[in-house]
């Protein structure tokens, strides 16, 4: 378990370096496509509820996109409560506040089950071609995952996608990867 765990590491480490060479323009230009693709798969047009994620530095940026479909879909965000997340409705960049992590979460706004959401869309620091995802290592979205029974979506850069990546019994995987 322990190799697993440096062999994790070593890769988030790469990652981060690569992560530093991407430009800005880059960045919005990658994560305009990545969203675009989104928005064309079946489970997010079937999706009445969508669980998105306010990016930190280094994910694929979803700002623009929540607040594009926002008034068409019920968008939903992830606040950190001790070591889990749940989801809150997102209700406009004003409604928003740095949380945990300093990453924005909607404050004041209804708490939504789990079951109630129909796709779930996650950010990785890595992911493979089965659909394994590794993240930051503190856990969050594989607890999440352990108790979603819908589709879960995980959004990278092409740099972030491996043929295979380290896993561990615990990690949870996604059904689709776009990057």
């Amino acid at each position: 378990m322990q190799a697993i765990r440096e062999e994790k590491q070593r890769l988030r480490d790469y990652i981060k370096v690569r992560l530093k060479s991407l430009t800005g323009v880059e960045a919005d230009r990658f994560s305009r496509l990545i969203c675009c693709r989104l928005a064309e798969t079946p489970e997010f047009q079937q999706a009445t509820c969508v669980a998105l994620y306010s990016a930190m530095k280094g994910e694929v940026q979803t700002d623009d996109f929540i607040e594009n479909w926002h008034q068409r879909k019920k968008i939903v965000l992830p606040v950190v409560v001790g070591d889990n997340l749940i989801f809150k409705m997102y209700a406009g960049v004003r409604q928003m506040k740095i949380g945990s992590f300093g990453i924005l979460e909607p404050c004041d706004s209804e708490i939504v089950d789990i079951e109630d959401i129909d796709l779930f869309v996650v950010p990785g620091m890595a992911f493979d071609r089965h659909g394994n995802r590794l993240g930051r290592g503190k856990g969050f979205y594989d607890r999440l995952l352990a108790r979603v029974n819908k589709p879960v979506t995980g959004l990278c850069y092409y740099f972030q996608l491996f043929e295979n990546i380290p896993t561990a019994p615990h990690d949870r995987m996604v059904d689709r990867v776009i990057c």
